[in-house]
């Protein structure tokens, strides 16, 4: 391991060409300046410098080495200043995960506010489902999540976790327009099927032990209906996909709902049900990019949360 004192010795007489004139940039005595690099070559096991003159001047390794150690040190320094910027400018990496609607409904509105404002700040973005992106959460691989809580199924998160709503909406099965039900669909959506008529129906939904399945399965069980969940389904538009083709139903949250392809109708659902996006991170980590992007959330909630 090269120290960096004396890669900052070497730098300097390439810099300026004499170890006196390197002394006297680094503050040091020449003899100083003379036993860094002497230990320098050791450590390197080659030559760095050589006479000229009255002067000296770098070997071919000195010279290698050389650029190494301005590369480094403009790193060093980087870091310093970065350090030092802490305190006034949120910059660094911000990790995000989130389900796939609230990072397609939310999320493009807060990264866009965040580079305005923050333009040394990263955020990088995965998507997925609570099931899996909590866990990251809590190994400090993630620093952020937009995740769902469904009313029948109420999110759960680990100790040390804080949760914050960010949106509140209401949930409409979503019916081809030729299904028997889909003439209830009315502009003032005031005819709610219950789901306890929809017992012959197969259905689209998020794969098992995600929150949307397990709210799914929960609320038709206690309308005495056991689901047939034949299309296992991340995204909600692939869903209405095949929804629109007379295959399926599907729950839909009201953020969800737009755009649908023709020949889809949303109904309110009896029992009522609805989905809260919520905002995860760790309690104890909430660091300044953290705290931006949350200011930046609370700021791209859409003024009707019910998709209206």
């Amino acid at each position: 391991m090269f120290s960096i004192d004396r890669l900052r010795a070497l730098a300097a007489v390439a810099a300026h060409g004499s170890i006196a004139q390197a002394a006297r940039t680094l503050h040091l005595t020449p003899s100083g300046v003379s036993q860094q690099l002497a230990k320098l070559e050791r450590e390197a096991g080659h030559s760095l410098l050589q006479p000229h003159g009255r002067s000296v001047r770098l070997t071919h390794a000195g010279r290698v080495l050389a650029a190494h150690a301005d590369h480094l040190i403009a790193q060093l320094a980087a870091a310093q200043a970065d350090l030092a910027d802490l305190g006034s400018e949120v910059l660094g990496p911000l990790r995000i995960g989130g389900v796939g609607s609230a990072i397609r409904t939310l999320l493009p509105d807060a990264l866009a506010a965040l580079a305005a404002a923050h333009p040394r700040l990263l955020p990088t973005v995965v998507d997925g489902e609570a099931i899996d992106l909590l866990p990251r959460l809590a190994n400090d691989e993630l620093d952020l999540l937009l995740v769902e809580s469904w009313a029948p199924r109420p999110l759960t998160v680990p100790e040390g976790v804080t949760l914050r709503t960010l949106v509140s909406e209401e949930v409409y099965v979503a019916l081809s327009a030729h299904h028997p039900l889909a003439d209830r669909a009315t502009l003032d959506l005031t005819a709610p099927a219950d789901l306890g008529e929809l017992a012959d129906t197969a259905w689209a939904c998020c794969p098992p032990g995600t929150e949307a399945y397990e709210a799914l399965v929960q609320t038709l069980r206690t309308r005495g209906v056991e689901p047939d969940v034949r299309y296992l389904l991340a995204d909600h538009p692939t869903q209405l996909a095949l929804v629109s083709r007379n295959l399926t139903a599907c729950l839909t949250p009201a953020m969800s709902r737009r755009p649908a392809p023709p020949g889809v109708r949303f109904l309110p659902t009896r029992p009522a049900l609805r989905r809260d996006i919520r905002v995860a991170w760790n309690t104890r980590a909430q660091s300044p990019p953290v705290r931006a992007c949350l200011n930046a959330l609370a700021t791209a909630v859409p003024e009707a949360p019910n998709g209206e």
